[in-house]
């Protein structure tokens, strides 16, 4: 008796399954689709979290009259080297322009013979910028900073080629490199030790994977929508009188109820098994970390849309009701489920119902081994909540079914 209980419900489960896998199209939505949105979210979620910083160092333009020169090139060195300005390099009119149209924040003007001033010759450094505004005070300030240490350097070079009594451009070129090395040496030693200096950036939401969103997120959304198949199937049944002739039969509701649940779980968990894979293999989504918790997820997400797909099926009149059914489910729990981004970063009445759908418990035992780093225990709450609503809809199924006209 129960062995023929067992196939009756099983020759129903492989009509089904025959039925949905000749269509093409049923093919295309639960294969091809998925992988292509999962893509093209993933690409989405790493664009707007990886992107290029901003340059905020100031602009400065750099005009050198003294090509070559000794103090000049070493300005130049230690403005580069100060990490608070960009060296931008142009002509004396180009110089002039860039200031008014506010490419740069100032021009420095380096005049012709600025290496003199080594041998205690004053020679005058020419700075074009608005002093009055903030930015031009900084470069001001910036370039003040840096020339008072060459030109130290320079009056340094100076007394110790007077003490030595030597070759003077040799004593003052030896002396010079020696006093702008240990100006460099202090700059860079750590003289002062700080406890907290700026906050630690923020982790990226999804972890260090963009596809730990996109590809449960589509995996969970696109197993709803492709209950469409399933649904229609039940809606030709009722056109044909098939399923009339079969309830009028020795089979009982349930056991047709439970037939078709069989083959639409069946269709779910393979989309499900092949997203995973690929997910795993091609986008580096380590699933396979919690294998046991992966797999309780995925099956009573998929029980939970197989109930939903049969109560769908049971109370569309026609195929365009099983689209819009089918539609309007996938939007609501993909939209309040977390899906497209995490409930974390939502708040108030969308968070509070958010966290009560089915399709936010799936994300929740998927994430929290995807991206929380949770062992699979983690995963148990989420798929018995999963398992309850699938309990919820199936009954809801059975008892639609059984008010149905023979």
């Amino acid at each position: 008796m129960k062995g023929r209980l067992t196939m009756r419900i099983l020759d129903l489960t492989l009509k089904d399954l025959a039925q949905i896998l000749r269509d093409k199209r049923s093919l295309l939505f639960l294969a091809a689709m998925p992988i292509v949105f999962t893509l093209f979210m993933g690409f989405a979620y790493k664009g707007n979290g990886e992107e290029t910083p901003e340059d905020i160092r100031i602009r400065l333009g750099w005009v050198n009259n003294e090509p070559g020169g000794l103090l000049s090139s070493q300005l130049q060195k230690m403005l580069n080297n100060s990490g608070e300005i960009q060296m931008v390099v142009l002509s004396i009119d180009e110089a002039n322009e860039a200031v008014r149209a506010g490419e740069v924040t100032g021009a420095l003007i380096v005049p012709e013979g600025f290496s003199d001033a080594l041998k205690g010759t004053p020679v005058q450094l020419r700075l074009v910028a608005d002093t009055a505004t903030p930015q031009g005070q900084s470069i001001y300030q910036l370039i003040r900073k840096t020339v008072t240490r060459l030109m130290s350097s320079a009056e340094i070079a100076q007394l110790a080629a007077e003490m030595t009594g030597n070759d003077a451009a040799v004593e003052l070129e030896a002396g010079f490199s020696s006093a702008t090395q240990a100006w460099s040496e202090t700059e860079t030693a750590s003289l002062i030790q700080v406890e907290m200096a700026v906050a630690e950036p923020e982790a990226a939401w999804y972890g260090d994977n963009p596809y730990n969103q996109a590809s449960p997120g589509i995996l969970v959304q696109f197993a709803i929508f492709g209950l469409v198949s399933s649904g229609q199937i039940l809606v030709q049944e009722r056109k044909t009188r098939t399923l009339q002739r079969m309830m009028s039969t020795s089979m009982r509701a349930w056991e047709i109820v439970a037939g078709h649940l069989l083959a639409m779980f069946t269709i779910v968990f393979l989309q499900e098994a092949l997203l995973v894979v690929f997910g795993q293999l091609v986008l580096g989504v380590d699933y396979g970390r919690e294998p046991l918790g992966t797999l309780l997820i995925s099956a009573g997400l998929g029980l939970w849309i197989a109930a939903m797909g049969l109560l769908i099926g049971v109370f569309a009149k026609d195929d365009s009701q099983v689209v819009l059914y089918s539609l309007m489910a996938m939007f609501v729990f993909s939209a309040l489920g977390g899906t497209w981004f995490p409930l974390e970063a939502s708040s108030g009445a969308f968070a509070v119902i958010g966290k009560l759908m089915p399709s936010a418990w799936a994300m929740k035992g998927y994430q929290d081994i995807l991206v929380r780093g949770l062992g699979g225990s983690s995963t148990y709450l989420p798929a018995l909540v999963l398992l309850a609503y699938a309990l919820g809809f199936f009954l809801l199924a059975v008892w639609r079914f059984r008010r149905m006209p023979v």
